[in-house]
């Protein structure tokens, strides 16, 4: 048995990723999987490309947080391949874009990612130090 395709695509800002990632939704009926570290916030639209028409390509994990809420790699994993393993139980073929690389690599490595709860007084700590002293 083969294993589905996943079409990646990626570069730096302002590069054109969206536009070529819906005309190859438009060609082989997909889907978009959003792997960029900022559109996955609600409000955060300038400099993303979310406030684009997306032509009747469904997105997903674009403004699945509100900025104030934490989202780790893990979860953001978790979320990518639950989107991918979507789309294609509904014939649709999914296509990862973005430029966060780490998201990305996420993926298609299938990093194995411990699950870590965040350690909020360390944070704390820390926030608190001055740079310098850092």
């Amino acid at each position: 048995m083969t294993k589905p395709k996943l079409t990646v695509v990626l570069g730096p800002t302002a590069s054109g990723k969206t536009d070529f990632a819906i005309e190859i939704a438009q060609e082989k009926n997909g889907t978009i999987i959003s792997a960029d570290s900022r559109q996955v916030y609600r409000g955060m639209d300038i400099g993303t490309a979310k406030v684009r028409d997306m032509q009747g390509i469904p997105h997903y994990l674009i403004d699945i947080r509100e900025p104030n809420e934490s989202l780790s790699l893990a979860q953001w994993q978790q979320l990518a391949f639950q989107a991918i393993d979507s789309a294609i139980s509904k014939g649709k073929h999914p296509i990862l874009a973005g430029g966060t690389m780490l998201y990305i690599e996420s993926v298609i490595y299938n990093f194995d990612i411990p699950r870590v709860h965040p350690n909020d007084a360390f944070r704390a700590e820390k926030e608190a130090t001055p740079a310098a002293e850092l």
